[in-house]
């Protein structure tokens, strides 16, 4: 039977070493947060009128450190909300087979519409949920936020559930356990480390969006929350070099202290919930988590809050047991099939109707032929980007990724990159554009690949460090030549991992065309011909029926893309490459 990794016993754990000095650190760090906190929340809601808000904030870099307090606020709060999507909509197609046939296409065209496509939606629905206050923008910048995190996490959790060995289940059954208690002792156990690391995946590659969330260009007005986003913003439009630089700065430390404090304890922490005999080769290790555990503090409201336990388990069991009928009736279940299927069916053609009807009526179709060829422009790029993006980092990805001295070394500094915005660099390559009159047409490649290359590093290495040591052993007896030796044993062996990287570096260019295909610096505008650029004019002149016409299209590209291409890699992956 599968088995979580073993832990020290429980006198053991509690038996550690604890540290006056670590409860000052953990209480003096707690402190400081809940203030920050209220301090933050206290000038969230303030007043808030269309017409009279800001377009712009101010660029004193003193104001930098509220400005960073503010962003990373938003990334967290997007963050919780994308947690718990994910536990209640994945754990729904895991387990219900119905809601299953309509969530995951959905997640699968949800994940395709890029975050600007939502913010030009959303704005003013949240503006007017509230009336007069600032809270309705802040509400617009979390949501754009949360659709750049949560997909991956959503698909991430699924998988792990779906994936689950029966053996757990069984268990889970012969246990009576309820479904609550199921779903925080097997579930979310079962699904954490994976969850973590693509949440971690998935937090960095929303800073990208920071810009686009904070200074909001939609319906022929411009909004700006305070934020580094819309200081950079700002310090472009101004042409201020120093200024954009010393963001630059400040979100390199901001990128490296999130991970160090936040991601690096929690990935360590959940190791914990590794499933098998033995432990990773290489566990992560965090001396925030070592602090924490040498503290007296966790302990205490472990017995504060521990007997809350099992009343809110026997609150929960209205639920029901964590079981399901071995037998049904076949032909009840037929006939519940074909009325959910004729709901979902018409429900569809409906809206398919209704979108059709308001393009017919406001654009014409002519419009959508020509996003069409826009988009293959964009495709274009896109294809450029991973083919050239695979060249360079494939090698290097290997070499790090068999070497465990580098690994170690190298493998924080990726997260870090991967994690940083680069389209807070924009402005700096931009300004080398105007200067040297280099068409945006090709250098919106680069500006995308400044965002997304990083996937397929990150997959490799990851791939590369899981080739088992007695295939690498086998190769060096055989003294297999160099070309064979790649052939025959590490292009297959991370063939699976590079296609992981693959397909989340072009969905990453797709979103980040957008951003890429028209950039400002002061009065300078460079636009490329391209559906990015074409969503972005469309939403920043308030456009609806073209905005809606460029999202369609793009999601029709990166699904038909992922049916034809991308999956079935993954299909070829797992027939011929699964090691």
């Amino acid at each position: 039977m599968t088995a979580f990794g073993s832990y020290p016993t429980r006198d053991a754990a509690l038996d550690r070493p604890r540290s006056p000095l670590a409860d000052a650190v953990v209480f003096a760090g707690a402190a400081v947060l809940v203030w920050a906190l209220v301090r933050i929340a206290g000038t969230v809601d303030v007043p808030f009128g269309e017409t009279t808000a800001p377009a712009a904030i101010s660029t004193d870099p003193g104001q930098l450190p509220y400005y960073a307090a503010r962003s990373l606020l938003r990334m967290f709060l997007a963050l919780a909300a994308s947690i718990v999507f994910t536990f209640v909509f994945a754990t729904a197609a895991a387990r219900l087979r119905r809601a299953r046939a309509v969530l995951l296409p959905a997640f699968d065209i949800l994940q395709s519409i890029p975050v600007l496509g939502f913010l030009s939606f959303t704005v003013t629905g949240f503006i007017a949920l509230f009336p007069g206050s600032q809270l309705g923008l802040e509400s617009a910048s979390i949501f754009a936020i949360f659709t750049a995190q949560v997909w991956n996490m959503a698909f991430s959790f699924y998988a792990s559930l779906s994936a689950q060995p029966p053996e757990l289940d069984e268990a889970a059954r012969a246990l009576r356990l309820s479904r609550w208690q199921r779903f925080w002792r097997l579930d979310v156990p079962s699904g954490m480390i994976p969850l973590v690391w693509n949440g971690m995946m998935s937090f960095g590659g929303s800073w990208f969006f920071l810009v686009a969330s904070e200074a909001i260009s939609v319906h022929n007005r411009e909004y700006a929350l305070p934020g580094i986003g819309s200081y950079v913003a700002a310090a472009t439009a101004e042409q201020d070099l120093p200024e954009v630089l010393l963001a630059v700065g400040v979100m390199v430390v901001l990128v490296i202290g999130v991970n160090f404090l936040f991601w690096r304890p929690i990935t360590a922490w959940a190791e914990r919930f590794r499933m098998g005999e033995s432990k990773g080769a290489e566990a992560p290790r965090s001396l925030v988590l070592n602090l924490v555990r040498r503290s007296h503090i966790p302990a205490l409201l472990g017995r504060l809050f521990g007997p809350l336990v099992a009343p809110l388990d026997r609150a929960m069991s209205v639920f029901g047991l964590a079981e399901y009928p071995l037998h049904g009736s076949a032909a009840r279940r037929r006939l519940g099939d074909w009325v959910f299927g004729t709901l979902v069916t018409a429900a569809v053609a409906y809206g398919g109707y209704q979108v059709l009807r308001y393009i017919a009526d406001s654009t014409g179709f002519g419009e959508v032929a020509h996003a069409f060829g826009l988009g293959l422009l964009t495709l274009l790029r896109v294809l450029v980007l991973v083919v050239l993006a695979s060249i360079v980092w494939v090698p290097i990805g290997v070499w790090i990724g068999l070497n465990p001295k580098v690994s170690r070394l190298a493998q924080p500094v990726v997260q870090v990159l991967a994690s940083f915005p680069a389209n807070f660099l924009f402005p700096l390559v931009t300004a080398v554009l105007v200067a040297t009159g280099i068409s945006l047409n090709w250098a919106s490649i680069l500006l995308m690949a400044l965002g997304s290359q990083w996937y397929i590093l990150f997959n490799v290495i990851a791939g590369a460090s899981a080739v088992p040591n007695d295939l690498r052993e086998a190769a060096t007896s055989l003294r297999l030549p160099r070309k064979l030796w790649w052939r025959k044993l590490i292009l297959p062996a991370i063939f699976p991992s590079y296609v992981t990287g693959g397909l989340t570096a072009a969905g990453g260019a797709w979103n980040a065309s957008i951003v890429s295909e028209i950039v400002e610096y002061g009065p300078t505008t460079l636009v490329a011909t391209g559906l990015g650029a074409y969503i972005a004019q469309a939403t920043s002149a308030g456009d609806s029926p073209r905005v809606l016409i460029g999202i369609l299209v793009m999601s029709v590209y990166v699904v038909l893309i992922n049916r034809l291409l991308w999956r079935r890699l993954y299909a070829l992956a797992e027939r011929r490459y699964a090691l």
